[in-house]
């Protein structure tokens, strides 16, 4: 598999998949998850961060594995789904940093490059998103936008 904008080959590469059933050492039962979930993802963390704190703090190694859903279609039957997928706001949040930097640093013409790379790949991204209804048909990326949906 390689890279979209390099001609190298990347770091792609196989994982050990999870066992589809609850290892016999988790105490937590699926209501308690899903609880601890609910509550660690009203407080402001996303989906990936809410998984590391059930793994680390909980002893929950895959909550696919206890409750048999995923971590977003989880939290997305408990009406706490976010307003965009957490890898489109992390994009959005490194292009509003570059536009910040290129203000200051007009002639800073790799991280120009760089910008434009990524701006093409929160289209991309975004594309794939409209295209499963996951956001809606009328979004499109703007600079103007990308400030206002980070802050």
């Amino acid at each position: 598999m390689s890279r979209i904008h390099s001609g190298r080959k990347g770091r792609s590469g196989s994982h050990r998949p999870y066992p589809p059933q609850k290892p016999t050492w988790v105490t937590m039962e699926p209501a308690e998850v899903t609880e601890e979930a609910v509550k660690l993802a009203k407080g402001g963390t996303s989906a990936a961060q809410v998984g590391a704190t059930l793994r680390d703090a909980y002893g929950v190694p895959s909550v696919r594995a206890v409750t048999g859903h995923r971590m977003t279609q989880l939290l997305a039957e408990n009406g706490v789904k976010p307003e965009l997928p957490e890898d489109l706001q992390a994009l959005l949040k490194r292009v509003v940093h570059l536009q910040r930097h290129l203000t200051t640093h007009p002639k800073d013409l790799s991280n120009r490059r760089g910008l434009s790379l990524m701006e093409s790949r929160i289209r991309r991204l975004a594309r794939y998103y409209r295209q499963r209804k996951q956001l809606p048909e009328d979004w499109s990326y703007t600079a103007a936008t990308a400030v206002l949906q980070v802050e």
